[in-house]
């Protein structure tokens, strides 16, 4: 996957329901799932969209591994962001899966429901203790024992304003919104003041929006989802609310980050979710913006902002299991973590990393107060996405919530409509 900020919010979010049984991969039975093994032998690694920009890195992780265990050989295949989850499931039918797979939560779900993935609780539990607990636990799937993944990178990002556009509707530019009733609160006062000439936000509420404002997405055996509760009702009545007030720009219904991104870049939206990489562009489109930019945390009523997460897969049919799992762990361990996160603007899951000074150390660079902010609440943070809600269950709740906003539906009904459809699709993927 391409490691741009709207791609890596985007991994996060791609989902499917795989059509599989567990016939598994590999060709027969493969690997025992037994990792004591010695380390050797030939294995196949998959990316996402990498080879572009960081050939030269996996190459050197590649060849360092294969001195540190002679006998090994690594060949990397790197597959396009688009269709990737669709040529998992190919791959995953077909019995051609790789040994060693990059993949989010959402995708090795369903690999691990067929069998497909091992299992590091029972395979590599000694390295367990060397990530971060929340980023271990987020490759966990509900309804089943184990840990499916190795994390990888993590990636969270702050969210913009425009100090100017708050100071003119008399709101405290050094004082941003921390939580969805003081954000509810200044939406209204900027639209208000502003004629419904400027929305705070540009995007409708998603499930990370519901997670984030204390809802309970799914109940605790993860068997139906939840989040069409009174709090839930609650977050939606609120953004029907600054719909209707012109709060919530009118466009949020069909928004993508892109689009989103223009009307930030253009001060039609006072604040943004973005990332490191989003403050050069703003230097260079909109100087005006970048003189006025405002950086702060996430909005949050739970104290807890939401993270997304990568991590390596082993198949469980590899016949070369200790090979396969030596490798995802060392792609995945601090000391490479580390030095990846310092090509490009994510952040290592292993313990201890983020109090590196590169994440504590100012140095009077907007970018540096950005990683800074970001790895500080990374390490308390959630994946608030559940692991089991696919793309088209997304689709579902942005519909009904898209329903609710024009008043074609109470919001409580929309949201016991989206719950239902998840909960249908939910069922068909079990």
């Amino acid at each position: 996957m391409s490691v741009s900020r709207r791609t890596l919010a985007a991994a996060a979010f791609v989902a499917l329901v795989l059509p599989l049984s567990a016939c598994g991969s590999g060709g027969d039975d493969g690997g025992s799932g037994d990792a004591s093994g010695k380390v050797e032998g030939d294995i196949t690694f998959q990316t996402w969209n990498l080879r572009a920009n960081f050939k030269s890195y996996f190459d050197g992780v590649i060849a360092d591994f294969e001195k540190q265990y002679p006998g090994t050989h690594v060949k990397w295949i790197d597959q396009p962001a688009e269709g990737y989850a669709d040529k998992i499931s190919a791959d995953a039918a077909g019995g051609t899966l790789p040994d060693v797979v990059n993949v989010s939560p959402d995708l090795v779900a369903p690999l691990a429901k067929a069998g497909l993935a091992l299992d590091l609780d029972k395979a590599a539990a000694k390295y367990r203790k060397e990530y971060l607990p929340g980023a271990w636990a987020s490759h966990r799937i509900p309804g089943m024992t184990g840990t499916y993944a190795f994390p990888w990178y993590l990636n969270t990002g702050p969210l913009f304003y425009n100090k100017s556009l708050f100071k003119k509707a008399g709101l405290d530019p050094d004082s941003p919104p921390k939580t969805y009733d003081d954000l509810f609160a200044d939406a209204l006062t900027m639209a208000h003041k502003s004629d419904g000439k400027v929305a705070t936000l540009a995007n409708v509420p998603t499930i990370e929006d519901f997670g984030r404002y204390g809802v309970e997405l799914m109940n605790k055996e993860g068997t139906a989802f939840t989040f069409n509760d009174a709090k839930g009702v609650q977050l939606l009545s609120k953004y029907k609310e600054l719909y209707d007030a012109k709060a919530l720009d009118p466009q949020a219904l069909t928004a993508t980050p892109e689009s989103s991104g223009r009307k930030f870049l253009t001060e039609a939206v006072a604040m943004n979710p973005g990332s490191a990489l989003d403050l050069d562009n703003f230097k260079k489109q909109a100087p005006n913006l970048y003189k006025n930019i405002g950086i702060t945390d996430q909005i949050t009523s739970t104290g807890h902002v939401n993270m997304y997460v990568m991590g390596v897969m082993v198949n469980s049919r590899t016949k070369r299991t200790p090979a396969a799992v030596a490798f995802a762990h060392y792609v995945t361990d601090a000391e490479h973590q580390m030095s990846f996160a310092k090509k490009v603007a994510i952040f290592p899951s292993t313990a201890g990393s983020l109090e590196d000074p590169y994440f504590t150390k100012e140095d009077g660079t907007d970018e540096t107060r950005v990683r800074i902010a970001a790895a500080k609440s990374l390490k308390n943070a959630v994946n608030y996405t559940p692991v089991l809600f696919s793309d088209q269950m997304k689709t579902a709740l942005r519909n009904e919530v898209a329903k609710a906003l024009q008043g074609k539906e109470s919001p409580k009904a929309a949201l016991d409509n989206a719950v239902k459809a998840c909960n249908t699709l939910l069922q068909q993927q079990g």
